[in-house]
């Protein structure tokens, strides 16, 4: 983020910030020069280009982008540099003399003040747009558009804005996960007819507050870990649970062993801890699968879930190495399972050979 700050700062200056209110002959921009409307001008451009540079990693990592930021940097730079920068070099250098205690509290009423514009700015209506969960290929295309941008001195930087265009299009048509499932497996969150997650986990009463808070970030939800509708349309036993999702199908979490088989016959996808018999008709996220691919996500396809591991197959890494007994089982498209036919004995009973005598 930082380095697009600056590229985007240096094109700004290129392009020709430095030329703003250069005409000194003009009596009223003088005038406006020397009441500050050149260093608010030059603070509202920079901002508002450091912000623009910044917001496709902000809205890739942390889901969120923040519209006021040009506000809260108008209203609180000037004072970090007028009166925090110096009081704080002051203070280092009134230290070894004892005479620092004063710079100090210069310094730390500087602070109070940015603190209290970031809670007004926060509490703003809309100072927060929430963005879902995209691809790592919008990101290199804005990356890409922002380069162009930055570095070409020629009108064919602008084709960089076209770049960024088209990344911001991509990014919002990416489809959100229609069920996610942790790592451990005793966490899932299926879409609901409503068109948010709710969640499944395996011990009652307990969440996982952090892995909640992402989940619901990723998909630019603004409810907590704590919202009692995360687990509306959740039916639990101390068997498992079972959660309708939006296309109707049923996605069950078995907890015990004697839940499969009811499971296995209604569910469309079966997330389990548990071995699966091999007779189950459903999709089945087992153990075995957690433990080579870790956290999941699944998207509704038409041959079955379309499957987004942490861990894909055949990705080998030197801080995540593949598993070495990695199967068919492990595809990016997890199909309802092939049940083979039950054996018939075509033997006709005892009774029915003894009536034919």
């Amino acid at each position: 983020m930082s380095f697009a700050a600056t590229l985007g700062l240096v094109a700004l200056v290129q392009i020709g910030m430095p030329r703003l209110f250069a005409t000194a002959d003009n009596t009223a921009t003088a005038r406006a020069a020397l009441w500050g409307g050149r260093e608010l001008t030059m603070l509202l451009l920079a901002s508002l280009v450091a912000g623009l540079a910044t917001m496709p990693y902000a809205a890739f990592h942390f889901h969120r982008v923040t519209p006021y930021g040009v506000l809260a940097n108008l209203a609180a730079m000037p004072v970090v540099s007028a009166v925090v920068m110096p009081a704080g070099l002051l203070g280092l250098v009134a230290m070894p003399f004892g005479f620092d205690r004063l710079f100090w509290a210069i310094m730390g009423a500087g602070i109070d003040w940015m603190i209290s514009v970031t809670q007004w700015v926060a509490a703003l209506p809309g100072a927060v747009g929430r963005v879902p969960a995209f691809g790592i290929g919008p990101l290199i295309a804005a990356s890409a558009g922002i380069i162009l941008l930055g570095l070409l001195r020629t009108p064919l930087r602008w084709s960089g804005a076209v770049l960024v265009l088209v990344a911001a299009l991509w990014a919002a048509r990416v489809p959100l996960p229609d069920i996610l499932i942790s790592a451990d497996g005793r966490n899932v969150g299926v879409r609901g007819a409503d068109g948010r997650l709710h969640l499944m986990h395996a011990v009652k009463g307990s969440r996982d507050s952090f892995l909640l808070k992402e989940w619901l970030a990723a998909d630019a939800d603004a409810r907590t870990a704590a919202d009692a509708s995360l687990t509306s349309g959740v039916s639990c036993d101390d068997f498992g649970c079972v959660m309708q999702s939006a296309g109707g199908a049923l996605v069950a979490q078995a907890h015990k062993p004697e839940a499969l088989a009811d499971d296995c016959e209604r569910a469309a996808l079966i997330v389990t801890l548990r071995q699966a018999p091999v007779a189950c008709a459903a999709s089945v996220i087992d153990a075995d699968r957690l433990r080579r691919q870790g956290a999941m996500a699944l998207r509704r396809g038409r041959e079955g879930f379309v499957v987004e591991a942490a861990k894909p197959k055949g990705i080998d890494r030197p801080w995540s190495p593949a598993i070495a007994d990695e199967g068919e089982t492990d595809a990016t498209v997890l199909a309802p399972r092939v049940v083979p036919p039950r054996t018939v004995d075509a033997t006709p009973a005892e009774a029915d050979l003894q009536a034919e005598e």
